[in-house]
């Protein structure tokens, strides 16, 4: 899920008021419908109950990691031309203070093209000390990591943005992190679906927090049953995986504003594969405000509230 974790878009609290978006599919190839029981919880010792709470570990363990979310200090986009940049507040782009020399060096955006200009700093391109060097091209097959101390940075490219995501390895913030609160563990939310292809259109619009709206490919739609009643999930492709960006009714009260991301198996023989709802997480931008995350189509919003899974993380919120 790499790359759908990478885009981003504002809150969905105004989405929730469209009524008319959650289409039945066919009665055909109907899932068994998923009905509350007397047993809410798997025991805690239960090999459900391990299965989810290692899920969540390593969950966590990614957060954590260099590559993980938690480590972001800043999102900078680039004009075209020249951006000098340094811990110092005469420069165009301004890294945390103390992180790197007053004046580092200049960002040079031709185009697609960003070329690195270094000037007061030690500054690395995939491990090696470099003065000036190209570290973006957008036909290139692998960006580079630049590096200078335990700062870390890639250049990013949204539609016609390219900008500059800013790491701190040392950041307080990995140090500080504990977990994330979590619903109880709900074996009746891990549920049967039935993969519906796509008639006529293989992809679906994606909204990102920029406001960034592109089409996305989508092998169709997940057709599960909740209390008796039919509901749909547009799919992405990712992987070997189908890839779900989702809200329902605890968005914006108990669980993230925007919603939350779902990774499900591609369906075997006949379609079906298993909706796991205790696998719900948050996306980047529950942690941060220097991510760009999608958020979910409005046919994605379901009307009822998806009780497992990640809750909010603390008080951070889109910007």
């Amino acid at each position: 899920m790499k790359n759908y974790r990478r885009l981003l878009l504002p809150s969905l609290m105004g989405l929730f008021s469209y009524p008319g978006l959650y289409a039945q599919a066919p009665a055909a190839q109907t899932p068994p419908a998923r009905t509350p029981v007397a047993q809410t919880s798997s025991a805690p010792t239960s090999p459900y109950q391990q299965e989810i709470d290692t899920w969540h570990s390593r969950r966590v363990q990614d957060l954590k990691a260099p590559n993980g979310w938690l480590n972001l200090v800043g999102l900078y986009w680039l004009d075209e031309g020249a951006s000098s940049f340094g811990a110092g507040t005469q420069n165009k782009i301004t890294f945390p203070a103390g992180t790197i020399a007053e004046q580092a060096g200049t960002f040079q955006r031709t185009g697609n093209t960003v070329r690195l200009i270094a000037q007061n700093a030690e500054i690395k391109v995939d491990g090696k000390v470099v003065k000036d060097a190209v570290i973006f091209d957008k036909d290139s097959a692998r960006q580079p990591v630049v590096s200078s101390g335990h700062l870390r940075w890639t250049i990013i490219q949204r539609g016609e943005k390219i900008g500059i995501r800013l790491r701190d390895l040392g950041s307080p913030l990995v140090t500080q992190f504990k977990d994330i609160d979590r619903f109880p563990v709900d074996t009746t939310w891990k549920i049967q679906a039935v993969l519906q292809p796509q008639d006529q259109t293989p992809t679906i619009a994606i909204t990102n927090i920029l406001g960034q709206t592109n089409q996305q490919p989508s092998p169709g739609k997940l057709v599960f049953t909740v209390d008796h009643k039919q509901y749909t999930l547009d799919a992405l492709e990712e992987g070997d995986q189908l890839f779900i960006i989702f809200g329902d009714e605890t968005s914006g009260k108990t669980t993230y504003p925007s919603g939350r991301f779902l990774a499900v198996k591609k369906p075997g023989a006949g379609g079906l594969t298993t909706i796991d709802f205790n696998k719900a997480y948050n996306p980047p931008c529950a942690f941060t405000s220097f991510a760009t995350c999608p958020l979910p189509p409005r046919q994605n919003i379901l009307p009822f509230a998806v009780t497992a899974g990640e809750k909010n993380y603390g008080h951070h919120t889109t910007q």
